[in-house]
């Protein structure tokens, strides 16, 4: 082959190679418009021969292109949480004797509610009882020894120190008393808060140890429920925020309650917030252990809302056209969540704004639009 026909043939594939890229990139229009080479485009583009069928696209120079469009809408994210919850007592305590025994008396059963004080159980007391009266006849003792050297120092028959190692001998006699009626008092066992008794796990006769469980009580007077919350809204939840709380196990029954707790930290591994929620519970209708479903509305954030078909991507990234008095304007956007039926975006578009759906390929920065149908409405209103 000769060279003059090599050269015509490696012509002919560079134009069909640029034309191919011209007609098929999704950027080439833009670029092509930055160089320019406005005739390129309508070379390339599929509109002139749409338009020249009679059919919806880029019409020849001078002519309005015929699109299909919707109205921008808004949407509001990041505004509800919902989250699983598990819920325990406002205080729970496992009651545990001082000291070793013989468990001589329960004075209470399960599901007894008791007051912080009540005597719930009893040890075997007959040692300690002897030594409370030991101590009790040496304070008496010591008392008494005290008074008459005193009476014998009035007639200088004792010295100082006499009456003073007296007084030192009642003191610590009382001591002892003192130490001997505390061993005595912690025979009996009480319970340390207000609560209801769980099911006891141990039986009158029985010996048992410091590390011995007697009853377990809780305070359900109101009830605590941990749940976790994703990092986004870690800045929204605050102290004292209302929140709802549905029993998974009745759910037509539903509680208020506020945030009472929040960690100081996000879980590194599930990249969520530790939060503890506070629910009254006078009618004890609640139980430690329940699992509650967690609801809880913030402002959220706005957005505009458009149809997925608007969204077109460019080599700067994602845009949209929009329609303003008659002209489409190309605005760039930032893809903030897809959706089934719309695509949240942030960018300069207000609710209700024309955004192009369908002729997106027909249409050019500044060119004349004609929303189809729009002729037809107009008409049917002026009739």
């Amino acid at each position: 082959m000769s060279s003059w026909k090599q050269i015509v043939a490696a012509l002919v594939i560079l134009i069909a190679a640029v034309a191919a890229w011209a007609r098929f990139y999704p950027g080439a229009p833009q670029i092509l418009a930055r160089w320019g080479l406005d005739w390129a485009i309508a070379a390339t583009s599929p509109a002139t021969e749409s338009a020249a069928a009679g059919q919806p696209g880029r019409s020849r120079a001078g002519q309005v292109v015929t699109i299909v469009a919707s109205p921008a809408g808004t949407a509001t994210i990041n505004d509800r949480l919902q989250a699983i919850g598990t819920g325990r007592a406002n205080a729970t305590v496992t009651v545990t004797p001082y000291s070793s025994g013989r468990l001589t008396e329960l004075l209470v059963q399960s599901g007894t509610h008791v007051e912080k004080g009540d005597v719930i159980a009893k040890l075997d007391s007959d040692v300690e009882a002897i030594a409370r009266d030991r101590a009790q006849v040496a304070v008496e003792d010591a008392q008494s020894k005290l008074d008459r050297v005193k009476s014998l120092r009035a007639s200088n028959a004792a010295t100082p120190v006499a009456v003073a190692d007296a007084q030192v001998t009642l003191a610590n006699a009382r001591l002892a008393l003192r130490d001997a009626e505390l061993a005595l008092e912690r025979r009996s066992i009480v319970a340390p808060i207000g609560g209801t008794v769980g099911i006891l796990p141990i039986a009158a006769g029985n010996y048992v140890t410091s590390q011995s469980a007697i009853a377990t009580l809780d305070d359900r007077s109101s009830i605590l429920v941990d749940f976790w919350v994703p990092e986004r809204f870690a800045a929204a939840v605050k102290v004292g925020a209302q929140l709802s709380a549905t029993p998974l196990a009745n759910p037509n029954q539903v509680y208020t309650g506020t945030v009472s707790a929040i960690d100081n930290h996000i879980d590194e591994n599930s990249r969520t917030l530790l939060v503890k929620a506070t629910i009254a519970n006078p009618a004890d209708s609640l139980r430690a252990g329940m699992s509650f479903q967690i609801g809880m509305r913030f402002p959220g954030d706005t957005y505009p809302a458009v149809s997925p078909l608007a969204i077109q991507w460019g080599t700067d990234g994602a845009y949209v056209w929009a329609v303003e008095h008659g002209k489409a304007k190309r605005v760039p956007v930032r893809i903030i969540q897809r959706n089934t039926e719309t695509v949240l975006i942030d960018a300069p578009v207000l609710s209700g704004d024309m955004v192009v759906t369908e002729g997106t390929q027909s249409v050019s920065e500044g060119g004349d639009v004609r929303i189809a149908g729009e002729n037809l409405a107009t008409e049917a209103e002026g009739s």
